[in-house]
């Protein structure tokens, strides 16, 4: 069992990465449905959230049937950062994190995000003040360092302990990196076998099916991993990386009708949370990835962008099914 603060885990965890404009709440409900153990919200501007914000009040919402969740904020103002775990608390959430990862340029230029990482006297101050404004858990994400030549996740990993943070999830690229290249995990190793590190250590980056979460397992000792573009329109890769773990056998992929039905989920709750015509245009931006690598989809995308109301998505949905119940590949 892993322990962050009063929440148990199961063993080796299997968590759903913080990101923008994909893990909302129909999202999160699709990944907890299919074996995620612990989600996070989007990641919610402090600033934001202080000026109230509606975008980023309405990342608060959070439900029973999701838990345990953790709603993740970022800023470079302390006191904005102190305010805002405040305001985090009465929604409730099981543990509030903070994003010392995201590269985007808009972000680290207010000195936020992977924006600390070039200032670890300040990432240490802005954690020191959420941890003291809140009862909650709290949790970090971060990357290696910003760069090749300045990698200081060990020194980094003991400070964030230092100030009472619960558990780390290490991204293991820099900042340069962006999302390109490998993830070196080899680092995350280095930290977890650290004999001074005692919180669970969660490993992110490049985790994209079962025989890789595996090998990571295995390699480099961490306490679970969080998985981010690897579920996006595929949320089975929970519940199957957990089921090679126990049999060493992949699961039957998901068949058109599962993805079509999964499409239709996630569609019905988009509407029910943001309201039928905003839910189903925010809906478009997933189509495509629910049917990767699908042949002769194509066509089908472009129905399903046209689709404004619930009773056209049955339609679209309907029409797919059919096409392919009667084609073969």
């Amino acid at each position: 069992m892993i322990k962050i603060g009063n929440i148990e885990l199961p063993d080796f965890p299997l968590l759903l990465a913080p990101m923008e404009d994909v893990s909302d709440p129909p999202f999160r409900r699709l990944c907890k449905m299919h074996g995620a153990d612990l989600m996070y919200s989007e990641f919610i501007s402090s600033e934001g959230l202080i000026r109230d914000a509606m975008k980023s009040r309405q990342k608060l919402d959070i439900f029973d049937y999701e838990r345990p969740v953790g709603i993740q904020i970022f800023g470079g103002d302390e006191e904005a950062m102190a305010l805002s775990a405040k305001i985090v608390e009465t929604v409730e959430p099981d543990l509030v994190d903070i994003n010392f990862g995201c590269p985007v340029k808009k972000v680290v230029c207010k000195g936020a995000g992977a924006g600390v990482l070039k200032d670890i006297d300040l990432m240490i101050r802005l954690t020191k003040a959420v941890v003291n404004s809140t009862h909650l858990p709290v949790t970090v994400k971060t990357r290696l360092g910003w760069d090749n030549n300045s990698i200081n996740i060990m020194e980094v990993a003991e400070r964030l302990q230092e100030t009472g943070i619960k558990a780390l999830t290490i991204h293991a690229r820099t900042r340069a990196q962006m999302y390109k290249g490998e993830a070196d995990w080899s680092y995350i190793s280095k930290v977890k076998n650290n004999p001074n590190i005692e919180i669970p250590i969660f490993g992110n980056g490049d985790v994209n099916s079962p025989e890789k979460a595996l090998e990571y397992k295995q390699k480099y000792d961490c306490d679970g991993i969080m998985i981010g573009r690897g579920a996006i329109g595929y949320p089975w890769i929970f519940n199957e990386v957990k089921h090679f773990f126990k049999t060493g056998e992949n699961l039957a992929k998901p068949t058109i009708a599962e993805r079509l039905e999964a499409v239709r989920q996630h569609a019905k709750w988009s509407a029910e949370w943001k309201g039928e015509k905003l839910g189903l245009i925010e809906m478009r931006q997933h189509y495509g990835n629910y049917f990767r690598g699908i042949p002769h989809f194509k066509e089908f995308r472009v129905k399903f962008l046209e689709v404004f109301t619930l009773a056209e998505m049955d339609e679209v949905i309907a029409e797919t099914e059919q096409f392919y119940e009667e084609f073969s590949f």
